[in-house]
Formats: structure tokens, C-alpha cells, sequence
């Protein structure tokens, strides 16, 4: 009870009814453009431009309309505004000049207003400005012909997926494998600057089937859905404060359109098939949609080669496994969707979504064992490992918009992960059956979370931002380790107890943000946030965990352009709490040479992060570089040593241990050769160095340390042609990796693709390929300590085509574009990033976030 008063207490202080803050803007009711915009960047002059944006279909005025304001002769943005909620806008203390006028809105086409003469003290009125669906875009405001594939914006980096016309028929990790700043390995582990510690969103919502593996959810989320992904290495004091390496969200596509539709999306490859049926209907103020998505993955092999010394009190054992495997999977992704307009300036939505994740893995292992003194040893495992959820999302979603930029927000959720991660393994000598080994992980975790955000400009050029959030989780683990009887029966294995793990965490936050903008484009954004976690968890010895913390998180952004560069710079300090792939006791034996277990006693770690960035356009280039540094201490620290009591394995778990420095850089660069061809090159450098402590020959804990250059960068290439064709292609290679104990070898990925639309843009036809000119590719892992050597060789036969076929079903008219909508954001806790040891099964449980 005292834990739900603290958190209501918190919440209740940032909470305070947003009529509080809802002072009026000082000076004109039309507030300029936020911070990375062109607003109030011009010098100050006497005259004026005013208007009124409306709908060519309906005339009715379209509210939030941005409009920015070009100096013909430089084609430079020198100032800009939003429209307010009558359509009406006006730009003021203009210099005599000639410009032009952009107006641009998601939903309508862009249009310009052109030639406009201003002379000193000059009002022009340029009267209603009809925007309509179909308007083709003049060529005067076409810059590169195309929507860049690339852009950056003052707080983060967004790739632009559905340019993307290679993705159809994969899933999200093939389309996060191409945007710079991010790696992503042959397993789908992401990687954000070299750090796996990273928050994963689905249009800026939290899902409990990413809490449990990243790798594992990336999979369910079909490519050709994505509308762009945003990188956000320096989030503000309004993103939770989880996740010290940053955060990723993943926008996908959303219709806003009246009247009924339905899009049909199906695919057919070598090593994968998928069909996809989205569907909406919109009438008034109220819409509907609907949708479902389905992935099956077959015909990917793998195999291993492992070679590990151990040595136990003086008896040296040597492994060498060989194993192939195989894996299969059906995959799902399902939505019911609603939104209703209350009145003009209030809004509601609601969606419930539900994903299956049904993925098997077949490992046939063979082990020859040789130990000091001892004749040789020679087994075979057959291991068939299940990897099986199903995720619940049920939000509901309120906006009260005041005025553009003022608005009030609540947002609710409840998600709920069922996971299940089991193995059954036959134990074979001599070509026959000896004995059988099952292992049964069942666990839940569900989430219910309550927020509401409030901001409103102040005068023209400050923002306030303020909110609080409550989060109430409770995540279950039931394990347990069984072998066979003579006579088929299972019973408990002594050596390997079940148990259970029940762990609560409760968190209440707050924060509040400001941004301040001057005059010579200087731009300021600070912020200070809170956040205390609440744990009670236990397993069936008794209490285990760390106790409540609370931690405080500042976060500061600065950004100054001057001659046609932008330069950035950046602190924020994240916490990054441990997820249950590294609690989870479970004893997790599925490869008995490669045994993890998780470690219920982890603590958070903190991270300090520092960056410096720079961007110019240089004509047809735009070229950004990024200089960032990274600290955490009491770092989570994969600890592996030999088992006391199984002869050759080695034993993976989790401490905080260790100590993370990284320093480097990331460089971009995109070039519109023409208005129809563009390419792109990226870059990442950075040195790492990872102190931890592990089990030296005496027994006692010793200090270990490891250092290195990381690299890894791309290349990619689009370009759009006359009668509905396109072509794409990208490259990417990866360095290797430092580890603590060891390194792990880098990679290679590429893809080709073209695509054909028909019959307006109503059906396309696509062709992908991708590693086409190599038959595999070999992942190669060294780790050494005083105790242990092991080389891991695993290579992946991932060589791909596929045919894409999309067909729209529906006549559809152009609404006036909704106003957007808030909803809960929990991007929080370490995530494994669902690695697999060994070719084994992995070891259960969902994370708590």
C-alpha cells in the first residue's frame, strides 16, 4: 500500500490539471515553428505575408498546416509557421525581398506559392491557398524528385522504410540492417553505436514481445508495413530514462483516408513465404481498421563448429562439437483499430493487437570429449527446441489539442506476453537411444500502464514540456529440468531443481522539459526526470533481488546553424535495468557445452553519454558526423567459466562487474546525383574498452580487461525510373566485435531489387535477391580467460529470392488529415537480444519492463 501511495504521489504532483500551465503565448496567437524548423531564423524587417490553407474538395480551412518561406534567390527556408486551427497564418518582420511560399501537410500535395515581391512596410495577402489529394507537385519545391531515403532532424535520424521497395517479404530486421548508426547480426541482434542496450518502439508504443527478445520481435513486424524508423541517440527528459545506448522507433504505415479499402500484400521466396490482408473504413469522424499479417520461414539451415579447453582443479578437458541444424517458424501479427473525433480539437483512439510468435529450432550435436588421463569420449544430442508466445496490446488514447502546439494527453495500456521456451533432447550412443533430457519454461508477463504529457509554447520561441507516468508490471517464471525413465516416464532431475521466479516492478516517474530558441538560431533543450522502482521478487528459496531505487536523469541538447551547418551537441544520463533473460534462473542445458543461467541479484547500470554532431548540405550532398562518447559503470557483464560438475562446459551468466567505455565516430553521407537517382555511404568507427572480473586457476576473482576497434559501414543506391519502375540496392559489412573475453568475427549483407507498379499504383509485382553470390556466411566467435579457450564457428546459409505481389482493392477519397495522436511510450529494460548459445534452444522467460 505504501508502494501505490508513493507512486500516486508522484504521479499526482506532475499531474497537476493542465489548466495550471495553460497561460496564454505572449505576442501573436501564431506561434512560429518549433526548434529545427525555419522559424525565427530571419532577419527582421517591416513587411508581411498572411493566408488561409484550405481543402479543395470539402473548402473547409485545414488547421496545422506548416508553411515555410523561401528567399527566391538563395532557395534558402528563412522563416516558417503553422497554420492555426482556422487555416489561417501569417509571417511577419519580413526584409523587402522576392520569395516564395511552401505549403505542405501529410495527406494533400505540396504546393508553392511563387514570385511574391515584398517592398518595406508591404502587407501581401495571399488570400485561400486550396490544397488538394491530387495536385501533382510543381517542379519549383522538388529538390531531389523524391522523399529522401535519409533525413535528420534535430533529435534524431529518420530512415525512410517505404522508399524501401527491396523490403517486401522480409520483416523489420532486413529494413534495420540498412539505417545508418544501427548493426544488426546474423542472429537479429541490434546494435545501437556498438551497444545492444537500446529501446525498442512500435509507433512510439512499448510491447511486452519486445521486453522478452528484440531479435525475436523484429521477426513479426512485416517490412513492407514500415513507414520509417527513427534513431534517437540523445532522448530528452520526456523518453523513459531505460535504454543507455538510445532509442528505436519503428513508425508504421496508417491510412487517412475515407471510405473503405483493402490491401492485399503476398510474397513467395526460397526461404520464405508471406500474406498480408489491411483493410480500413473511415466515415465522418469515427474510422476503423483492420489487419493481419502472416510469415512463414523455412529451408534455413545452420551449422556449427565448437572447439573449447577447459581446465577444473589441474584435469584439462577438450570439446569439439560439430552440429546442424535447422529452423522453422510462423509468424503473425494481427490488429483491430479505432479513432474517434469527440469534438474539433479532441480526440480518441483505441486498438487492440495480438502477435504469434511459433518458431522450432532442430540441433543435431555430436561431442568428443577428451579428458587428462581418460580414454576419449564420443556423444550425439538430437535437441529440438520450441520458442513459442502470444502478445496482447489493448490501449485506449485521449488528445485535447488547445491550440497548435498546446495539448494535453492521456494514454493507457495493457500488454500481456504468454511465452513459452522448451527443449527435449535424445541422448544417443552408438547410434542409439540412451536417454532423454526435457527442459519446460512457461512464463507471463503483463504490464498496465497510465500516462499523461501536457506542453504548451510560451511567447514564440520557448516550449514547455511536463508529464508523469506509472508503470505496474508483474512478470512470472516457471522452470524445470526432467530426464527419462526406463520406461518413458519423466521425473524431476535432482541435480536441477524446478523453481519458480515471481518478480514485481512497479516504477513512477516524472519530468519536465524546456526549450528555448533565439533569435541567431541558437537552440537550447533541457530536461530533468525521475523515476523510483518499486521490486518485490522471489523465487522458491526465498527473497531475491535489489531493494526500491530511484535515480535522476538530466538531459541537455544545444544546436547552433550558421552558413548552411548545423552543429549539435548532447548529454543524457540512462539507467538500464537487467531484463529476465538475465534473471530467470532457469538452467538453461540445451547445448550441455554451453550452458546459461541467469542471475536473479542484478542491479541497474548507469551510462553517461556525451555527442557531438555536425551536418551540411553541400549542393546536391547532405554529410553528417556524429562524435559521441559512452561510459557506464557497474556494468551487466556476461561472466563464462568451466562447470564444476559437467566435464567440458562452460557456464554463461550475469554480473555487474563490469565497466564500458566506447568512443568513436558515425559518418553519412547522401548524394542526389538526380532528381530521380540518389546514393548513400555510412560509417561507423568506434574503440571499446570492457573491464570486468571473472574466476582465476586459485579459485579467487580477478580483474580482466579488453579492448578494440569496432567498424562497420554500407552503401546503398535508389533510383526511380518512367512507366512504375524502381531499382534499389545496399551493402553492408561488419568488423568484428570486442567482447570482454574474447572478439567475434564481423559479416557481410547485400540485396538487389526492382519493382513494377500497374494500373495506376494499384498492384506492383517485385523481385529481391539478396547474398546471392556466396553460399553462406561464417560467424567466428574466440573467447579466452586463465580457465577456458573456445573458438565457435557457426555459419548460416541465408542465400534468398523472393516475388512480391501487392494489389489495393477500394475507391478512396482524401480526408482532412487527422490531428495526431498521443499514446503510451515505455521504452525501458535491458533486452538479451534473444542470442541463441551454441545452437541450442534459448532459455525462456519474458523480460520485466
Amino acid at each position: 500500500m505504501t508502494k501505490f501511495l508513493l507512486i500516486v504521489s508522484i504521479l499526482a504532483t506532475s499531474l497537476l490539471s493542465p489548466a495550471f500551465a495553460q497561460f496564454p503565448a505572449a505576442g501573436s496567437s501564431q506561434p512560429k515553428a518549433l526548434p529545427g524548423t525555419a522559424g525565427d531564423q530571419s532577419p527582421k524587417g517591416s513587411a508581411k505575408i498572411t493566408g488561409s490553407i484550405v481543402d479543395s474538395a470539402s473548402s473547409k480551412p485545414i488547421e496545422f498546416v506548416s508553411i515555410a518561406l523561401y528567399n527566391k534567390t538563395s532557395n534558402q527556408a528563412v522563416d516558417g509557421t503553422v497554420a492555426d486551427e482556422k487555416g489561417k497564418f501569417a509571417l511577419s518582420k519580413l526584409v523587402a525581398g522576392d520569395y516564395k511560399v511552401l505549403v505542405s501537410f501529410i495527406g494533400y500535395a505540396n504546393k508553392t506559392i511563387d514570385n511574391i515581391k515584398l517592398a518595406k512596410g508591404q502587407e501581401v495577402d495571399l488570400g485561400n491557398i486550396v490544397l488538394g489529394s491530387n495536385t501533382k507537385t510543381l517542379n519549383e519545391v522538388t529538390v531531389t524528385g523524391q522523399a529522401a531515403l535519409i533525413e535528420e532532424k534535430v533529435d534524431r535520424l529518420v530512415y525512410n522504410a517505404e522508399k524501401d521497395i527491396t523490403a517486401k517479404g522480409g520483416d523489420a530486421t532486413d529494413i534495420l540492417r540498412k539505417v545508418p548508426l544501427l548493426t544488426v547480426d546474423l542472429d537479429g541482434n541490434v546494435s545501437l553505436r556498438g551497444s545492444q542496450n537500446i529501446r525498442v518502439l512500435i509507433n512510439n508504443k512499448p510491447s511486452t514481445i519486445i521486453a522478452n527478445s528484440v531479435a525475436d520481435a523484429l521477426k513479426q513486424i512485416p517490412a513492407d508495413q514500415i513507414k520509417s524508423v527513427e534513431v534517437i541517440t540523445s532522448p530528452s527528459a520526456k523518453y523513459d530514462a531505460e535504454g543507455s545506448g538510445g532509442i528505436i522507433n519503428i513508425i508504421t504505415k496508417k491510412n487517412s483516408l475515407q471510405g473503405l479499402n483493402l490491401n492485399i500484400d503476398a510474397g513467395v521466396g526460397n526461404r520464405g513465404s508471406m500474406l498480408a490482408l489491411n483493410g480500413g473504413y473511415r466515415k465522418g469522424k469515427a474510422g476503423f481498421t483492420i489487419g493481419g499479417f502472416g510469415r512463414g520461414m523455412y529451408n534455413t539451415v545452420t551449422k556449427t563448429t565448437l572447439e573449447q579447453t577447459s581446465t577444473v582443479e589441474g584435469l584439462r578437458t577438450t570439446t569439439r562439437q560439430t552440429g546442424d541444424g535447422s529452423s522453422h517458424g510462423l509468424f503473425g501479427n494481427y490488429n483491430l483499430g479505432f479513432d474517434y473525433d469527440i469534438a474539433k480539437n479532441q480526440s480518441l483512439t483505441a486498438g487492440v493487437k495480438y502477435g504469434v510468435r511459433n518458431f522450432s529450432n532442430q540441433q543435431d550435436l555430436v561431442t568428443r570429449l577428451m579428458k587428462t588421463g581418460s580414454p576419449d569420449a564420443l556423444s550425439a544430442r538430437n535437441v529440438a527446441a520450441d520458442n513459442l508466445s502470444g502478445t496482447v496490446d489493448v490501449n485506449v488514447d485521449y488528445l485535447h489539442t488547445f491550440k497548435p502546439q498546446q495539448e494535453w494527453s492521456i494514454s493507457t495500456l495493457y500488454s500481456r506476453n504468454d511465452l513459452t521456451n522448451d527443449f527435449d533432447a535424445d541422448i544417443l550412443s552408438g547410434g542409439s537411444l540412451t536417454s532423454r533430457q526435457r527442459n519446460l519454461n512457461k512464463s507471463i508477463n503483463q504490464e498496465f500502464t497510465f500516462q499523461s504529457d501536457y506542453q504548451t509554447p510560451i511567447k514564440k520561441n520557448q516550449m514547455l514540456e511536463f508529464g508523469g507516468k506509472g508503470i505496474f508490471r508483474e512478470v512470472t517464471s516457471k522452470y524445470s529440468f526432467l530426464i527419462a525413465e526406463p520406461t518413458g516416464d519423466f521425473r524431476p532431475e535432482t541435480d536441477q531443481p524446478a523453481g519458480d521466479l515471481t518478480y514485481h516492478q512497479n516504477i513512477a516517474a516524472a519530468y519536465s522539459s524546456y526549450t528555448y530558441t533565439t533569435k541567431k538560431r541558437y537552440t537550447l533543450k533541457a530536461g530533468l526526470r525521475y523515476e523510483h522502482t518499486f521490486i518485490d521478487a522471489s523465487t522458491n528459496e526465498g527473497v531475491v533481488g535489489v531493494g526500491n531505487y530511484g535515480v535522476l536523469v538530466p538531459s541537455i541538447n544545444a544546436s547552433k546553424t550558421f552558413k548552411g551547418t548545423t552543429v549539435k551537441l548532447g548529454y543524457n544520463r540512462r539507467i538500464q535495468r537487467p531484463g529476465l533473460q538475465q534473471l530467470n534462473p532457469n538452467f538453461n542445458s540445451a547445448n550441455p557445452q554451453n550452458i546459461t543461467i541467469g542471475n536473479p541479484e542484478l542491479r541497474p547500470e548507469l551510462t553517461n553519454n556525451y555527442e557531438l554532431g555536425l551536418s551540411k548540405n553541400i549542393k546536391k550532398t547532405y554529410v553528417n558526423a556524429t562524435f559521441f562518447g559512452r561510459s557506464t559503470n557497474n556494468a551487466i557483464t556476461q561472466v563464462r567459466q568451466p562447470s564444476d560438475t559437467l566435464a567440458g562446459a562452460i557456464v554463461t551468466t550475469y554480473e555487474n562487474i563490469g565497466k564500458q567505455h566506447a568512443y568513436g565516430a558515425n559518418l553519412f553521407a547522401n548524394i542526389a546525383a538526380t532528381s530521380k537517382i540518389n546514393f548513400g555511404i555510412f560509417a561507423n568507427v568506434f574503440y571499446t574498452k570492457l573491464t570486468g572480473q571473472t574466476l582465476g586457476q586459485n579459485g579467487l576473482s580477478q580483474e580482466i580487461d579488453n579492448d578494440g576497434v569496432n567498424i562497420s559501414g554500407g552503401l546503398f543506391s535508389q533510383a526511380t525510373f518512367g512507366n512504375g519502375w524502381g531499382a534499389q540496392a545496399f551493402g553492408f559489412m561488419q568488423g568484428q566485435q570486442i567482447q570482454l573475453q574474447g572478439k567475434q568475427g564481423g559479416f557481410g549483407f547485400y540485396t538487389i531489387g526492382v519493382k513494377k507498379e500497374f494500373a495506376n499504383k494499384k498492384a506492383s509485382l517485385g523481385l529481391a535477391a539478396e547474398n546471392f553470390l556466396s553460399k553462406r556466411f561464417k560467424m567466428h566467435t574466440e573467447l579466452t580467460s586463465l580457465q577456458f579457450n573456445q573458438v565457435n564457428d557457426v555459419y548460416l546459409y541465408n542465400r534468398g529470392f523472393r516475388l512480391t505481389f501487392t494489389y489495393k482493392i477500394g475507391k478512396m477519397t482524401m480526408e482532412q488529415p487527422k490531428r495526431k495522436a498521443k499514446s503510451v511510450n515505455n521504452d525501458d529494460v535491458k533486452s538479451d537480444g534473444g542470442q541463441q548459445q551454441g545452437g541450442g534452444g534459448q532459455g525462456g522467460g519474458n523480460t520485466p519492463r
